[in-house]
This record gives structure tokens, C-alpha cells and sequence, in this order.
């Protein structure tokens, strides 16, 4: 299975091939929960919600046309499903951190190294905080297209299949989404 291509493992999940499946899953697992995690915040959501995303994938393989590719398909999957999942809970306002949970006590960014001097670290941390903060003040399309063009590398044309917009509506996310951030960051707010 390693040497297939997403698109044909799809295809192969299309027909109830389960090795194909779990290939897919193996690949993209990661991926799928980090880009959770940072839109919703919560560990046992992004963990939920990616489960879902998979599941999600598993019942609509035959419908992958092949017109995008697998990741930008399967990311809108992702996407929709966190939507969704907000939508639920009626809360988008809750901190969105990148890493880590701002709503766990004791829980930082990334652990601070033994090498790292306290005010560098408390530096970052607060860096962290204020960025958590900014982010969770876009909407959810903004904080969507930013997320996927800088965590995940995506282009405007693949943010924009994930986000079913024009590249144009994309783009437009993604530069209002940034121009917030800088704004706000630049505020300290």
C-alpha cells in the first residue's frame, strides 16, 4: 500500500478495501488532529472530530472525483467537521491555541528546555497567549484559511476547495485574517 498514491487508496476505499483505509488513516492521522486541534482547542474535541473527519471519509470515498487533491478533499472534510462541531456547541469565542490548551491550568505552548532562561520563557509563553487570543477573534473561515495556508502549507486554490469558495474568497480570508492578527498583536491585545 506505501507505494500508492492517496487518490488511489481512495479509490480503493470506494470499493471496501479496509488496508487501504487504515493506509490513509496512517498517513493522514496526524495531520488531520493537529489541524483539529488548532481550530478547535481541545484535545478530546480535535481527537473527536478527526475520528469523525475519518469516518466521514470512509462512507463518502466514492465520492472523490479527483478533480483536487486527496488532502484538499479530505482537509474540507476536516474543516467541515470542526464547523459543524462548533455550530453544536455554539461557541467559536473559546481560546484557540496552537499547541496545548490554554483552558488546562499548568499546561504551556511547548515545555520550556532545561537551556532556556525563565524570562525567555515566560516571553514566549505570553507570545503564545496573545497569538491563542487573536486567533480566536477571527471568524471561523479567517482562522481556517490562516491555519491551513501556515500550518498545513496549503495555497490559496487548495484553501479555497477545502473552504468551498472561490481563490479569490480565499485569499480575501486570508489577508483579512492576517491583517487582524498583525493589528491585534500589534495592540498587545
Amino acid at each position: 500500500m506505501a507505494e500508492l498514491t492517496d487518490e488511489e487508496l481512495c479509490s480503493r476505499v470506494a470499493l471496501g478495501d479496509h488496508g487501504a483505509f487504515e493506509a490513509l488513516v496512517d498517513r493522514h492521522q496526524a495531520r488531520a488532529y493537529r489541524l483539529a486541534h488548532s481550530l478547535l482547542g481541545s484535545e478530546a474535541d480535535a481527537r473527536d472530530v478527526s475520528q469523525e473527519a475519518f469516518i466521514r471519509l470512509f462512507q463518502s470515498a466514492g465520492q472523490f472525483d479527483g478533480r483536487a487533491r486527496f488532502s484538499t478533499w479530505f482537509y474540507r472534510i476536516v474543516v467541515n467537521r470542526c464547523i459543524d462541531h462548533r455550530r453544536r456547541e455554539k461557541s467559536w469565542s473559546r481560546l484557540v491555541p496552537l499547541r496545548g490548551s490554554l483552558d488546562e491550568p499548568g499546561e504551556s505552548v511547548d515545555p520550556p528546555s532545561s537551556e532556556e532562561a525563565p524570562d525567555a520563557a515566560a516571553e514566549r509563553l505570553e507570545s503564545a497567549n496573545r497569538l491563542s487570543l487573536a486567533l480566536a477573534r477571527l471568524s471561523p473561515n479567517q482562522r481556517a484559511a490562516v491555519l491551513l495556508q501556515v500550518q498545513e502549507g496549503l495555497t490559496s486554490r487548495e484553501i479555497a476547495a477545502v473552504l468551498n469558495c472561490s481563490e479569490n474568497t480565499a485569499r480575501v480570508h486570508i489577508h483579512r485574517g492576517l491583517v487582524v492578527l498583525r493589528r491585534q498583536l500589534k495592540r498587545g491585545e
